[in-house]
C-alpha cells in the first residue's frame, strides 16, 4: 500500500477517472447497438453517437484510429440504405 499522501490520492483519482471512462464508453456502445436494433434511418441519433464517439478518442478512452472504423461502419451500413 502506498505511504505518501500523494500516492494515495493518486490511487483515488485513477478509480474515479477509471469509473468514470468505464460509464461513458459503456453507455456509447450500448446507443451504438440500439441504433443497430431499431434499423431506422435517424440523422439526429447519428449526430449524437458520431459525437459520443468523438469525445471517446477526444478523452484517449479509445483510439482515433478506433473511433474513425466505427464512424465508417455505421455511416456504411447505415447511412446508405435507403
Amino acid at each position: 500500500m502506498a505511504n505518501h499522501l500523494s500516492a494515495i490520492k493518486r490511487i483515488r483519482q485513477n478509480h474515479t477517472r477509471r469509473l468514470r471512462n468505464k460509464y461513458v464508453y459503456k453507455s456509447t456502445r450500448t446507443a451504438i447497438k440500439k441504433l443497430i436494433k431499431i434499423k431506422e434511418n435517424k440523422k439526429e441519433e447519428f449526430s449524437k453517437i458520431f459525437s459520443m464517439i468523438d469525445k471517446l478518442a477526444k478523452r484517449n478512452i479509445i483510439h482515433m484510429n478506433k473511433a474513425a472504423r466505427l464512424k465508417k461502419k455505421l455511416s456504411k451500413n447505415f447511412l446508405l440504405k435507403k
